[in-house]
């Protein structure tokens, strides 16, 4: 018989996913969860002590009568909690793709069996989101805002088209290396569904790609960059940023780094730093079970559709409502 909080175990296994705090260490965030999940599923109602059967001396009745036994069921205290202390002592949190500490944004986080999970999440060419704070007109010796200052320079004369025109060059140059790194053809079948679908891209590790780039806010010296990339690290993002300030004329820094979305998992599934507790996070693992189950249905009856309508191309109209007709008739 499983334990409320064995119970509670099992439906907290999955994947989920929490916003990371800048300035905070993502093996802060994991073990911060990690102790709030023990104190949740040991704080359950332990099941009821078992009972044995023993054989106790009856002092009741006088000593000239003789000894005297009576059974008795009583409960087996070395199995009391506070003998054996609490049923879980350690609980496995597994971390995705991680952040730097002076990073924000969606991090995934998995439970029990969602670890293996997490491993086929790693091997998929899922892509992630970042929106970057940038700066004109300074360098630094790491690409950040709080590096130590190399250059200033000016920046007066970056309009938005020149902008424009670096971030079209940059997009070319990482499609080129998209395409590169694919193990497909190009000119094949394969080639146009995966890249319909979005899943084309580098079987395994590759260098870091940028699929889409593109500039949401242009106010000099600020501008904020939104990327979409494979493979990346927090420090070749600010690089990118440094690079494009030296395709201007100019010099860029860094001033933040925020994860939109990683994969399925978005800013609006991310747990907050008051929600990551065992309940919240058992509710966001569900949450993901449910979205995952209805796109497997309506990615079914998707292709159903396309079936049908690839049946229809290829016997035409007539013969299709020749068929149906036909079965009409049988069926009255």
């Amino acid at each position: 018989m499983r334990s409320p909080a064995m119970r509670m175990f099992r439906s907290l296994e999955g994947l989920f996913c929490v916003y990371k705090p800048a300035g905070v260490h993502w093996k802060l965030v994991r073990d911060t969860i990690e102790t709030n999940l023990l104190k949740g599923l040991n704080a359950t109602p332990a099941l009821p002590l078992p009972h044995e059967v023993r054989f106790l001396s009856n002092d009741e009745a006088g000593a000239s009568s003789g000894l005297t036994l009576r059974a008795a069921s009583v409960p087996i205290l070395s199995q009391h909690p506070l003998v054996t202390g609490p049923e879980f002592q350690l609980i496995k949190v597994g971390v995705g793709h991680r952040l730097d500490v002076s990073s924000s944004g969606v991090l995934v986080l998995s439970v029990g069996k969602g670890n293996r999970i997490l491993n086929d999440l790693y091997r998929t060419r899922t892509t992630r989101d970042y929106t970057l704070d940038c700066e004109f007109g300074t360098a630094t010796q790491d690409f950040t805002h709080a590096g130590r200052v190399v250059e200033r320079t000016t920046y007066g004369h970056i309009t938005r088209d020149k902008m424009e025109k670096v971030i079209a060059m940059l997009e070319g140059a990482n499609q080129k290396a998209l395409r590169m790194y694919s193990n497909v053809d190009m000119s094949s079948q394969e080639a146009y569904e995966l890249a319909v679908k979005g899943l084309l891209g580098p079987d395994g590790k590759s260098v870091p790609i940028l699929t889409s780039l593109r500039c949401i806010r242009f106010q000099p010296p600020n501008f904020t960059l939104e990327v979409q990339c494979l493979n990346e690290t927090q420090k070749y993002l600010c690089k990118v940023v440094h690079e494009i300030g030296l395709e201007l004329r100019s010099s860029a820094v860094c001033k933040g780094v925020r994860r939109t979305r990683d994969g399925q998992f978005t800013l609006q599934d991310a747990l907050t730093r008051h929600q990551w507790t065992a309940a919240d996070v058992m509710r966001a693992i569900q949450q993901y079970r449910s979205k995952k189950k209805s796109k497997k249905i309506f990615r079914t009856r998707t292709d159903e559709v396309i079936l049908q309508t690839s049946e229809e191309k290829l016997t035409g109209p007539e013969e299709n409502r020749d068929n149906k007709e036909a079965t009409e008739a049988q069926s009255s």
